[in-house]
């Protein structure tokens, strides 16, 4: 990093932004990290004149910084050089909400966004490309997480949403909640079962089947009952679309298959085998062909 040697172990301020782009004749602003600025696909600008002015008020940072520094390498690159073309500072954005490069650690814009768009107009795209990504990801992440709080037993939905916000201590709530709304082991682990069937029909945000960490809660509940009791409740009662999903998921995960925890009973297998073939996704038929569904039908 090539900083201006008057920014060495200084705090990140504005004022000091300001000093260093005063001297600038140029700035260079790359759409890439520091250690790609050759890649000839790289959109690139050069800023000089009064726009270095309004770069510098876009650039505009809380005082004072983070106190630390952001573990990616940053994008886009921006190259500030004086009038003999002498670089000045060699600064990046990271995650189109920090500065890096001007003083001693990582500083959060005051106007992100107002940047994003200021880039965007200059033919530097990538960085709100980026953010409306996010921003759909994150409302799609949203819809889910409201889903799965609406595909839970009503009687546990508010603890289930504590669970999808980290609350501390929430799952170990919902947990004794299950056990209180439901004393007999049966009907709690058909409804449980049900719940924990939400997960292998949903694709993420992304467009995998990835899936949040906090509905496998369902599922770890589910795992701290008895072997003998989950199969007596799941076999002492006709399962419904979901409550086979939720069998599905829990007969093949790697807490219940490593080591292989028991043996389905084989009526109880074949619905599996049978519901699955049907009508699962293919992550699912997947998952039976390896696990449950290897042992032929007799």
């Amino acid at each position: 990093m090539a900083d201006t040697p008057t920014t060495d172990g200084e705090a990140p301020t504005t004022a000091l932004l300001e000093r260093v782009l005063a001297e600038a004749a140029e700035v260079l602003i790359i759409e890439s990290s520091p250690d790609e600025l050759r890649r000839t696909d790289a959109a690139r600008i050069v800023v000089s004149g009064s726009e270095i002015a309004d770069l510098a008020r876009l650039l505009a940072i809380v005082d004072g910084g983070t106190g630390d520094h952001c573990r990616c390498r940053g994008w886009p690159t921006i190259l500030v050089s004086d009038p003999s073309g002498r670089e000045l500072a060699r600064w990046t954005l990271h995650h189109q909400t920090g500065l890096r490069g001007l003083g001693n650690c990582d500083a959060e814009l005051r106007d992100g966004p107002g940047l994003t768009d200021w880039l965007a107009d200059h033919g530097l795209r990538r960085s709100r490309e980026v953010q409306q990504l996010l921003a759909r990801r994150a409302a799609d992440d949203e819809e889910r997480r409201t889903a799965w709080v609406h595909a839970a037993p009503q009687p546990l939905a508010e603890a289930a949403e504590a669970v999808s916000l980290r609350e501390a201590g929430a799952e170990e709530r919902l947990a004794d909640l299950a056990a209180r709304v439901y004393p007999d082991a049966g009907e709690r682990i058909r409804n449980l079962v049900a719940w924990a069937g939400f997960p292998p029909r949903r694709t993420s945000a992304d467009g995998t089947n990835g899936t949040p960490w906090y509905e496998l809660t369902p599922q770890r509940i589910l795992l701290a009952e008895p072997t003998e009791a989950i199969f007596d409740g799941l076999t002492s009662a006709t399962l419904n679309p979901n409550q086979l999903d939720g069998a599905a998921e829990l007969f093949t995960s790697l807490e219940w298959t490593s080591p292989q925890r028991a043996d389905i009973p084989e009526a109880l297998r074949s619905l599996l085998v049978e519901h699955v073939a049907a009508t699962g996704t293919d992550p699912m038929k997947f998952r039976m062909r390896h696990g449950y569904g290897a042992k032929p039908i007799t």
